[in-house]
């Protein structure tokens, strides 16, 4: 614990630096401008900052769904496809979330899993890049610290399409590129450490290097701006139930740059992605937009789920949700040096504000029993093997008071003062 808790303590018996660090809180939050929005969540007496796995369930989404089962599916049934509007639901739901990806309209379709659209945008890349240029092309550039299923990805894409997978961390990737690259694919952020790695740096040294880049979003959409259209990106990829809180399996979505649409050759064509659906033609001709980027039949329950989950966003601004991500992440920093004892735990997220993304990664040598601990006392992160505790900041629901509340119980955990209860970790 630090010489100040140990020395300084109020007339009330608290100790001065834990008094002003939750004055603090209470001040950030009456000045917050996405206060409002917290409302908007169903959240109860835990300290939840898991977001970034699985976000919390906007209040409306239950009567949705209610509606969708009993009304559209129950009553409607069939008919739901044409008058509910569900078989143009991908590409509608994708207009939603393309503001929040910098992405014009009619280029982002929502559809699948992540790791399908990552297999279907890693090959088209591969074939878009050897149609237009000279050269063999057989090298995929694949983020060496990515989340696992994309590497698996990867490599499958590149045995299919007789490339080489070339591992490289996403700082070394110029490096690596040359004329035999045909795809990079990238981690806006690292799902373990929280780094925001250079989006538009590295898109334009693929570009420089006559590839294509792939971008996985699923730990920076709804968290920071992304601007795709702004800084050229040919691909982006995504999953909708962390920041964008679409709910357990809901679908992803698929960016394909206007422009690349005509060339975007996916390797899983479809009937729900052929020029004429209904025509059940023998041959496979694919539709002219984004919708190429659709395979089957659409998760019509999830994905209707998250359009109604995605409400919660009318009238923000990214700029604000980014602002306070760092003002959170920033304050969970200073709480943590205040309440842990000295070199208990080892921050393993960037400082600097344009290398962080939206979550804290402390290493902890018993970081898996600090987080049970934690879980019990009230205090919901998760645990990334082998010694890091990760703490994700949803700035539309997340307080500065839950970001005190927690680092103060972590700190109790850690072996600081204070007895630690079962609910320290509890919402005031």
């Amino acid at each position: 614990m630090s010489e100040t808790r140990r020395t300084a303590v109020s007339g009330t018996g608290e100790p001065a630096r834990e008094r002003e660090l939750r004055e603090r809180a209470a001040a950030l939050d009456g000045a917050d401008r996405l206060a409002a929005k917290r409302k908007e969540f169903v959240l109860d007496e835990v300290t939840y900052l898991d977001g970034n796995s699985l976000g919390a369930l906007p209040v409306n989404v239950e009567a949705r769904v209610a509606d969708v089962v009993t009304r559209e599916w129950g009553r409607m049934r069939i008919r739901s496809w044409e008058e509910s509007g569900w078989w143009t639901a991908p590409e509608r739901v994708g207009e939603r979330i393309a503001p929040l990806l910098g992405a014009g309209p009619g280029q982002v379709v929502v559809a699948d899993s992540t790791s399908v659209n990552v297999f279907k945008a890693v090959v088209a890349a591969v074939r878009m890049a050897r149609a237009e240029g000279p050269g063999e092309r057989d090298e995929v550039v694949v983020d060496a610290t990515t989340f696992p299923t994309d590497g698996y990805i990867a490599e499958s894409a590149a045995r299919l399409t007789g490339c080489r997978v070339v591992p490289a961390a996403p700082a070394d990737v110029p490096g690596v590129l040359g004329p035999r690259t045909a795809a990079v694919l990238l981690n806006h952020a690292d799902y373990h450490s929280g780094r925001l790695h250079d989006l538009p740096g590295l898109t334009a040294a693929v570009h420089a290097a006559g590839a294509r880049v792939v971008w996985d979003l699923c730990h920076t959409a709804g968290a920071l701006p992304v601007g795709l259209d702004e800084h050229g990106v040919d691909l982006a990829v995504g999953c909708t139930y962390k920041y964008l809180n679409g709910g357990p399996g809901a679908p992803a979505y698929l960016y394909v740059r206007r422009e690349l649409q005509p060339r975007f050759d996916s390797p899983l064509p479809g009937w729900n992605s052929h020029a004429d659906p209904f025509g059940m033609r023998r041959d496979y001709e694919p539709a002219g937009d984004a919708v190429r980027g659709r395979v089957g039949t659409p998760d019509i329950l999830s994905l209707l789920a998250l359009e109604a989950a995605l409400d919660v966003w009318d009238g923000v601004s990214l700029h604000d949700v980014r602002a306070k991500s760092l003002a959170l992440t920033d304050f969970f920093l200073e709480c943590v040096a205040a309440y842990a004892p000295a070199g208990r735990v080892t921050s393993v997220t960037p400082a600097a504000h344009a290398e962080r993304g939206s979550q804290i990664a402390l290493r902890c040598p018993d970081a898996r029993e600090v987080m049970e601990r934690l879980v019990a006392a009230g205090v919901v992160g998760d645990f990334r093997a082998p010694d890091v505790l990760r703490f994700g900041f949803t700035p539309l629901y997340v307080s500065f008071a839950d970001t005190e509340r927690a680092a103060r119980v972590l700190g109790r955990v850690l072996g600081g003062s204070g007895e630690l209860t079962p609910g320290d970790g509890a919402a005031t």
